[in-house]
């Protein structure tokens, strides 16, 4: 919260402002000054000194122009300084008085909300975006002469309900139209209800990015609080619309392999989430993983270990979320069809520096490894009710119906997903049956896991049990979850 104050006194007449400013807050004295004038504004030749509090806080952007306006107005008694102590004025001033959106409205909406403000004033186009925040009222303005009238007055116009704008519907992809892969789907099941990080590697067009696209579709809906965290994110990216003034539904986000570090996880000189805050609450798919930069791969590294990636700049830090699910998809060569010895033309080193772009640290945080087999003529002309013609809707309830065992078992922790467990939580939530234990310690020795793929397994466990329904991880649990491990011996010889 930054408190806008203005003194207006005797002496040579001027016009400055203090309290760490950026550049553009700086330029917001030329703004303010002319457009008050053109809103029809005439004032004394005083020296007027405005200071944003507190003063060892940067400020950017340029939505305090208005709030700038209004302590003008008010040291020089044309409103009521007591009637706005509890009201909060976002926006920036054009030079003929009118008032401007601005980015990242919803996050300071919410933050005045949560300091105790009753009204926050924005602009006109930025209404629909700040009356999501509830507990608040959003009054929208288009020009500074229609604000001080209402300020004036010491009313505003009646409260509108709430359109539903916000609940604009997005056609959602559906499983029903996947033919074939019925490992892959389960695999996908298993990792949409423990938002476990899924690694699909095949040849050319047996449907990774089909079936990536899909997934969001299984997730439960979000609930209140997450839309208002991926909204914030968006509203700070600039990304939200008019039409669309919430985020509402999971999202998907596909990144180009030619994508920046900074891009992927945020940054830059005016700091803004990446693609991986973006996808937070949802899915970040990385198709063609080894045509990305290996460098911008391992950036991601620890984000997906975290939960979060924080930004350090000189002026202060950044903190943006990243509860993401990623999902990626690769080719196992170069020409995409190893290892089918007709099909394939790669040599084996090719193949080996091919499979070698993605580090060994990279490929330990995938939880799941699944591979995607060529389609047969048989697999495109299965019809009926089998398996492989199963709607996302029956998939998302076994889904939901997991997550909230999850959600129950977590509920004194900082996460809700079996894939954010510590290894410290694993040995308090993941109990196995005498058959499972031995099961595990027969695998662990012959496919010399690491400690890493170790937790892995037992976290994926954890989730296959859940959608079972079942307390304690049984052998057949642990069984699919070593299965999910086996790629790496097959293409990496890990």
């Amino acid at each position: 919260m930054i408190q806008v104050e203005a003194d207006i006194s005797d002496g040579l007449p001027s016009f400055s402002l203090v309290g760490f400013l950026s550049s553009e807050v700086k330029e917001a004295r030329e703004r303010v000054q002319i457009g008050m004038k053109n809103a029809g504004f005439h004032f004394p030749p005083k020296k007027i000194t405005i200071n944003l509090s507190p003063a060892d806080i940067r400020k950017g952007g340029t939505g305090y122009d208005l709030a700038i306006a209004v302590s003008i107005l008010a040291a020089f008694g044309h409103i009521s300084q007591e009637f706005i102590k509890n009201i909060v004025f976002i926006g920036e001033l054009s030079l003929e008085g009118k008032i401007m959106e601005v980015q990242g409205v919803i996050p300071m909406v919410y933050t005045a909300y949560e300091n105790g403000m009753g009204c926050c004033v924005v602009p006109k186009g930025n209404l629909a975006e700040a009356g999501i925040v509830k507990g608040i009222r959003a009054i929208g303005v288009s020009g500074l002469g229609e604000l001080a009238d209402m300020l004036r007055a010491e009313s505003f116009p009646a409260k509108k309900g709430r359109g539903d704008q916000c609940q604009k519907e997005i056609e959602e992809l559906d499983f029903c139209d996947v033919k074939g892969q019925r490992m892959v789907r389960r695999a996908i099941e298993v990792a949409a209800a423990g938002m476990h990080n899924l690694l699909m590697i095949g040849p050319p067009g047996s449907g990774k990015t089909m079936l990536a696209r899909r997934i969001p579709g299984i997730m439960p809906e979000l609930a209140f609080e997450e839309q208002m965290e991926l909204s914030k994110i968006y509203s700070v990216a600039g990304l939200l619309s008019k039409e669309q003034p919430i985020v509402t539904k999971r999202p998907f986000r596909n990144p180009h392999h030619t994508i920046t570090q900074t891009a992927l996880i945020g940054g830059g000189i005016l700091p803004k989430p990446g693609e991986v805050s973006l996808a937070s609450g949802g899915v970040l798919f990385l198709d063609e993983l080894a045509e990305f930069k290996r460098q911008t791969i391992e950036v991601l590294r620890q984000p997906l270990e975290d939960g979060s990636v924080t930004v350090s700049r000189i002026d202060g830090t950044y903190c943006y979320p990243a509860h993401v699910q990623l999902v990626a998809a690769m080719n196992p060569c170069h020409c995409g069809y190893y290892p089918d010895s007709r099909k394939c033309t790669c040599t084996s080193w090719q193949i080996k520096s091919y499979l070698q772009k993605l580090s060994q640290p990279m490929l330990e945080r995938m939880d799941i490894c699944v591979e995607t087999l060529p389609l047969s003529y048989q697999d495109f002309e299965e019809t009926g009710p089998g398996v492989e013609n199963e709607p996302s809707a029956k998939i998302r309830e076994r889904v939901a119906a997991a997550q909230a065992l999850q959600n129950n078992r977590y509920r004194g922790e900082k996460f809700f997903h079996n894939a954010r467990l510590t290894p410290s939580l694993i040995k308090k939530y993941c109990r196995l049956t005498p058959d499972a234990e031995i099961y595990l310690a027969s695998a662990f020795e012959k496919m010399e896991f690491s400690a890493r793929v170790y937790h892995k397994i037992l976290k994926v466990g954890r989730t296959i049990a859940d959608l079972a329904g079942e307390e304690q991880i049984e052998k057949e649990h642990i069984a699919e979850a070593v299965c999910y491990r086996a790629i790496d011996k097959k293409y990496w010889g890990n």
